[in-house]
């Protein structure tokens, strides 16, 4: 395996890396059996994870990128990603990390990419003092979640995800 190495999106390489990140969603979309359902562009992938110009007001998420045979400048391979954002906890009175997507492509699988990519966001939490990390998982991604496991995550069980989205979140609005 050719050495992998870490490069969280910046303004500075967005123009090599906002591709591959649209690329990798569209990626997990499929496997995740949804590839209808993404929406997201180039643009607003700049836009919100705060780069470019007038964007930082518009900051809901950060992205690192995994990368095999060198940097993005370089030519390396971008072969999987870590999507982030900050939250509250007020039982804590502190923040915390929620890790919205992970995707490693298939074959890159088993490598220990998404590994480095929990240590890299374990590192980021450690930094900040957050006392936790947030993700959700399929109910039938089995391999994940028995990494998960065994990385020491605790599954919840009373706790159930909700949403609104669409015309229920307009009614709501109106």
């Amino acid at each position: 395996m050719s050495s992998v190495t870490l490069h969280p999106v910046t303004a500075a390489n967005s123009d090599l890396t906002i591709p591959r990140v649209l690329d990798l969603i569209k990626g997990l979309a499929l496997f995740e059996k949804a590839p209808e359902q993404v929406f997201a562009t180039e643009a607003l992938l700049r836009q919100n994870f705060g780069l470019g110009e007038g964007a930082a007001d518009t900051k809901y998420a950060q992205c690192v990128l995994a990368y095999k045979g060198g940097a993005p400048e370089e030519g390396g391979e971008c072969v999987a990603m870590a999507v982030y954002f900050f939250t509250f906890s007020t039982w804590t009175g502190k923040g915390g990390l929620y890790l919205e997507d992970l995707y490693v492509e298939e074959a890159h699988r088993g490598q220990g990419i998404a590994k480095m990519l929990f240590r890299y966001l374990g590192q980021v939490c450690k930094e900040k003092d957050l006392p936790r990390m947030d993700w959700v998982v399929l109910d039938w991604n089995k391999p994940a979640k028995d990494v998960y496991l065994k990385m020491g995550a605790v599954e919840g069980k009373e706790w159930q995800k909700m949403r609104l989205e669409g015309a229920a979140l307009d009614r709501l609005a109106e």
